[in-house]
């Protein structure tokens, strides 16, 4: 075993919006990292386009959701769908997500909780990067290098030792870095996933696509201002990207086609209609697979983000991702801090590896819904019959923003799970009496909410603050709460998730600490 300390706490691998969101939420808690990407520049063709409200709040933790939705779809458009048969044909249907000022207007009289702090943002993924890139290069905790290829990694009882390439170098460029831990962000063909020979569970048979990514002025001016964000048209799901009329199509391939060698024709084939001016910006193949990785943990290696589970289409897991970002972000952190035990580390997987298993079969349910439109609109049914089918199968798309803000930790080892109605999910989100947000109050570790009249809770904090487990103390008397929060008090994680609550104070503070902290779990 190494004697001398290992280079970095943190290495994390692939500087996309996963590695780098990892990366901040460690410098949030004040742990430095490594951050190696084998590109040099941000990517021109990220699939990232859009963040739901849960998302966007746990952004804003970090300071980064206002930047974001200052680069996004303006608030007054509708985040559309279009299902068509072709782009010179009127629409089968049109789903639509309320506009951001329309969603303002709904949630503005909710007092209950349940109306997110953030409400969802479609940004151009090429904008996200760069936000993000931007952010990662000025924090002073976070070392960035680009340029540099991760090739392998040993893993020992006290560190990683990972192995390099700086391309910048030439030949000389091989080296070694160690670090307490690993994490693999480097995506769906993940390196970091292969090295530690973790397989990966499919859902089904993949089958091949390709997606074109391409600017069309001509394609954007068809639309206007208020444009769908997603058109449907058979077996072709086109999306707009709000960044100087960039468009990327996804594909079904067949043996034989020619998509390589003129990508642009298969797409005018798809669309039913010419388009006379297309500049190809990337073309990229791949399959659609829907998998979910069998481990997340390896010893002191983790996999994040789409390293750990791969849908389609590319993107449509951001959620998933960032999720899996933020929880072993602040978890890495209080291991590295000193007050998180190892049951901490444990609990990653178990808490976002069934997430993702949820969230594979609520995408393979909306890709069933497209291939058997496209078989239908192939096979040459009517407009009528296709909107009948699609009004029985396409779920309302604005409530995804339930599902994202009641999702619960239900089985987590971490939760005290006595209180099985609401322990584990996201806190009620209240604006208090002066116009603050209650969740723009809560610490960056650990905070007791507190709506005892004597201040109850003062001895948890104590005996947190003792153990040297950070914990702030809130308390609050605004009635507001009291209606919504439905429990004098509520301990709150770093993510904002729900980690024990009760009336009265339990007779061993103890247990309730080792439990949220990671220490002594059966």
């Amino acid at each position: 075993m190494a004697t001398s300390a290992p280079e970095a706490q943190v290495l994390v691998v692939g500087a996309g919006a996963v590695g780098s969101i990892l990366a901040l939420e460690l410098a949030h808690h004040g742990v430095p990292s490594i951050v190696l990407d084998r590109a040099a520049t941000p990517p021109q063709s990220a699939d990232v386009d859009y963040l739901d409200g849960r998302s966007m709040e746990l952004l804003r933790r970090l300071r980064l959701s206002a930047a974001i939705r200052a680069q996004g779809l303006r608030p007054d458009v509708p985040d559309e769908v279009e299902w068509s048969q072709g782009l010179d044909q009127p629409p089968v249907l049109v789903s639509s997500v309320p506009s951001l000022d329309e969603l303002r207007g709904r949630y503005a009289d909710v007092k209950d909780g349940s109306a997110p702090v953030e409400l969802p943002q479609r940004v151009s993924g090429v904008r996200l990067a760069a936000e993000l890139r931007t952010a990662v290069e000025q924090h002073p905790l976070i070392d960035l290098r680009l340029g540099w290829t991760f090739t392998g990694v040993r893993i020992e009882a006290d560190r990683i030792v990972a192995t390099a390439l700086d391309r910048s170098a030439g030949a000389t460029g091989r080296t070694t870095i160690e670090a307490r831990y690993l994490a693999g962000c480097d995506g769906a063909q993940s390196t970091v996933r292969q090295c530690l020979d973790v397989p990966m569970a499919e859902l089904s048979a993949p089958v091949q696509h390709c997606s074109v990514y391409f600017r069309s002025p001509e394609l954007s001016r068809r639309f206007g201002e208020r444009h769908p964000a997603t058109i449907i048209v058979g077996s072709l799901t086109l999306e707009y990207r709000p960044d100087g009329d960039r468009w990327v199509g996804h594909l079904r391939m067949s043996p034989g086609d020619p998509v390589a060698a003129d990508p642009v024709a298969l797409l005018r084939q798809q669309l039913g209609s010419r388009l006379e001016t297309v500049e190809v910006l990337d073309v990229t193949q791949w399959d659609d697979a829907l998998a979910v990785a069998r481990r997340y943990r390896l010893g002191r290696a983790f996999l994040v983000g789409e390293s750990a589970h791969r849908f389609y289409p590319a993107g449509d897991n951001a959620a998933t991702s960032i999720g899996d970002a933020v929880d072993l972000g602040w978890k890495l952190a209080a291991v590295v801090n000193g007050w998180g035990g190892p049951g901490l580390l444990d609990s990653y997987e178990d808490e976002r590896r069934p997430r993702a298993l949820i969230d594979r079969e609520l995408v393979a349910r909306r890709l069933e819904t497209r291939r058997r439109f496209g078989r239908l609109a192939a096979a040459g049914a009517s407009r009528e019959y296709l909107a009948g089918v699609l009004r029985q199968e396409v779920e309302p798309t604005d409530d995804a923003l339930g599902l994202a803000l009641g999702s619960r930790y239900a089985t987590s080892t971490v939760i005290w799970q006595e209180d099985k109605e609401a322990v584990g999910g996201r806190a009620p989100a209240v604006r208090l009496d002066d116009g603050t947000q209650l969740f723009d109050r809560l610490g960056p570790q650990f905070t007791l909410v507190d709506l005892t009249d004597d201040e109850a809770g003062r001895p948890l904090v104590l005996a947190a603050r003792q153990r040297g487990i950070p914990m702030a103390h809130l308390v609050v008397s605004d009635r507001s709460v009291r209606a919504s929060w439905d429990r004098s008090l509520v301990l709150v994680r770093p993510d904002q998730h729900i980690a024990w609550r009760a009336d009265t104070a339990p007779a061993d503070w103890n247990a309730v600490l080792d439990r949220v902290s990671g220490h002594g779990i059966p």
